[in-house]
């Protein structure tokens, strides 16, 4: 008798991978955009005031970071040739290049600022090359020491949303502090209490319960709904065509190395919420050119670098949805909010002080990924011990003590103060001298020890 051979089964195919029902995967990008939205929004509004820009310019801007946070996230999420590593990302505007982006625009103006976005993006695919080649010196221990930085870093942006800015109007209004904590609360109670797929929208439905909380208190501002457009199209060089100066650009073409050291974190950090195993010198490249190749489109479009989020790995963490369709959607949803004037309008109505509640819990998470990463660094060691404590003491500096670097030149405080580009770098260098400089210093010590003898 002959034996028909059985056809080999199927791989089962990844989590990250699933594709889910279109209704759920709506709703889980949606939730993905809720938690985020509220960073191109103050961001392109920090924009609008430090450049003093008409209420027309700063609509378009904001309609074009939407489009380009949007686009980001779907070369992040589906990975298309040699760019983005197919894990579940969102990209956004703001942090640390934006306040790049600003000081080029005031000291040189805003067509330089624009140019110099442009030429850093160039600046990635340059250097990426030599950078993918030091991967193998940012291991466990310091990229876990640099996710905790990030998640620290994370937790204080969502709760100066709820709090405001010490020496600010209304700082630490104790009605914004109630509307945050009941924005938690709700939050956990929507954890707690269901299962299934409304416990994976906890976060959500917490964002959304503290939204109406606030309309009923009062504390929901509509003055932003105008109502007076439906579509919104982004417009390409807002600020008229862009001037290229690589001395102006400088500052942001050393942050991108700092950027690139961040991306390998948020990639390794993303492929563990997921339990995917990554190849990070295949993958952590694929990351930095869909971070490059957003950023030069987005350049033209008058926006700061655009870059890798960690924001939705809470999310990840918390819902346990790991599908990379899912912040797919979130891109697809960015998109139109885009083209869509009322549902940026609607958006920017939820208050800062429930988007910071729900930013906090979600961002904390972030910080426990970095300490589970570290947990399995063998801290018993007393150098691995060393290296994270001297590496945190000096990345959380400017994060705990604003200002400690304002005595020091205009471009080098804004590099110091960037408290994750310091910790990394720290962590980095000290991992090298202790676990490679050192022993082959000793081992030649020892040889010639031995042949003297």
């Amino acid at each position: 008798m002959r034996h028909t051979e059985q056809p080999p089964e199927p791989k089962p195919v990844h989590p990250v991978d699933e594709s889910r029902p279109l209704g759920r995967i709506i709703l889980f990008g949606i939730q993905h955009v809720l938690v985020m939205a509220a960073t191109p929004i103050s961001a392109i509004f920090l924009m609008s005031a430090t450049l003093k820009l008409d209420p027309g310019l700063t609509v378009d801007l904001l309609s074009a970071a939407f489009v380009l946070s949007g686009v980001g996230s779907l070369i992040q999420s589906l990975g298309p040739w040699k760019f983005g590593p197919r894990l579940p990302f969102v990209m956004l505007p703001g942090g640390a290049p934006l306040i790049l982006f600003l000081a080029i625009a005031e000291q040189h103006g805003v067509r330089t600022a624009t140019g110099a976005v442009i030429i850093t993006a160039v600046f990635y695919f340059v250097v990426l090359p030599v950078f993918s080649r030091l991967l193998r010196f940012f291991p466990a221990l310091v990229i876990g020491t640099m996710i905790v930085i990030v998640g620290v870093n994370l937790v204080k942006v969502g709760a100066v949303l709820v709090t405001g800015r010490p020496g600010e109007p209304g700082f630490a209004d104790t009605t914004n502090l109630a509307l945050g904590a009941a924005t938690i609360g709700f939050t956990v109670a929507f954890y707690l209490l269901s299962s299934g797929i409304v416990r994976q929208l906890a976060v959500m439905l917490g964002l959304l319960a503290g939204t109406v909380l606030a309309v009923l208190i009062g504390k929901a501002d509509f003055g932003g709904a105008t109502g007076d457009a439906l579509f919104s199209v982004p417009q390409p060089m807002p600020f008229g065509s862009p001037e290229f100066n690589l001395i102006a650009a400088l500052p942001l073409m050393l942050y991108s190395l700092a950027s690139m050291a961040e991306a390998t974190g948020q990639t390794v950090i993303n492929a563990e919420a997921v339990g995917k195993e990554i190849d990070q010198r295949a993958d952590v490249p694929k990351t930095v050119r869909g971070d490059a190749v957003t950023s030069l489109f987005g350049g033209f479009f008058g926006l700061p670098l655009m870059v890798t989020s960690g924001e939705n790995i809470g999310i990840v963490r918390v819902t346990g949805v790991r599908s990379r369709f899912v912040t797919a959607a979130a891109g697809v949803v960015l998109i139109v909010i885009g083209f869509l004037a009322p549902v940026t309008e609607a958006i920017s109505v939820i208050p800062s002080a429930v988007v910071g509640g729900t930013a906090m819990v979600v961002f904390a998470v972030i910080t426990v990924l970095g300490v589970q990463m570290l947990a399995r660094c063998d801290l018993s060691q007393h150098t691995n011990t060393f290296i994270c404590a001297v590496a945190l003491a000096l990345g959380l500096l400017p994060i705990l003590i604003p200002g400690v670097y304002q005595g020091f030149p205009p471009n080098v405080r804004i590099l110091l103060e960037s408290g994750v580009a310091v910790g990394a770098f720290v962590a980095a260098v000290l991992n090298i001298l202790f676990h490679h400089v050192r022993p082959a210093v000793v081992a030649r010590f020892t040889s010639r020890t031995e042949s003297d003898r």
